[in-house]
């Protein structure tokens, strides 16, 4: 398993970390066979405009340079071929925990350290989750790098639909700035 640890690091860590995958695509699926099921399941809902798969390498396009984030953009919606419902317009409710379970199953099935995997499922399990000022006061790192996450996932929605997402984010960043000063 340290070798698909070493090799699932290595993708993630390109530069270019979409190309990356897209090279490196039969290996990644190799480490990780959850993943086909993402590729070409279509999202069917205004606020996408991309499949699952595409979604989330252009989530990861957005992403800093930083394993831990890049993991979780790779695993955030992988639940979503498993969660979804179809009514007039397809709705993935409950995806962040189907997601959440079956990333604690791959990141332990890949041997990784308990902390870490549990950083990782809580990150994916409230990535769509609006981040309180409680969140922030009880563990600011952790609720920082969680509005990363969402900040690379909205960027990957539809350019149509993100009005409401990026008023949100702006309202984030600063509640994020206003607790750092007021803690100096």
């Amino acid at each position: 398993m340290e070798k698909f640890r070493k090799q699932l690091y290595e993708i993630l860590m390109q530069d270019d970390v979409v190309s990356s995958i897209r090279n490196n695509l039969d290996q990644l699926i190799k480490i990780i066979p959850e993943i086909k099921y993402m590729i070409n399941f279509p999202h069917n809902h205004p606020h996408h405009h991309l499949d699952v798969f595409e979604h989330t390498l252009l989530a990861l396009g957005f992403s800093n340079y930083e394993f831990d984030e890049r993991l979780c953009l790779l695993l955030h919606d992988i639940g979503k071929p498993f969660s979804y419902q179809d009514e007039e317009v397809r709705h993935f409710r409950g995806h962040p925990e189907v997601s959440a379970i079956m990333s604690f199953v791959i990141l332990t099935r890949l041997n990784y350290p308990p902390e870490f995997v549990e950083k990782i499922i809580y990150l994916i399990r409230y990535h769509d989750t609006p981040i309180k000022v409680e969140d922030i006061e009880s563990n600011y790192d952790l609720a920082y790098k969680r509005f990363l996450i969402q900040i690379s996932d909205a960027y990957a929605h539809n350019p149509l639909k993100l009005e409401k997402r990026i008023a949100y984010l702006k309202n984030m960043k600063n509640k994020f700035e206003n607790y750092k000063v007021i803690k100096k």
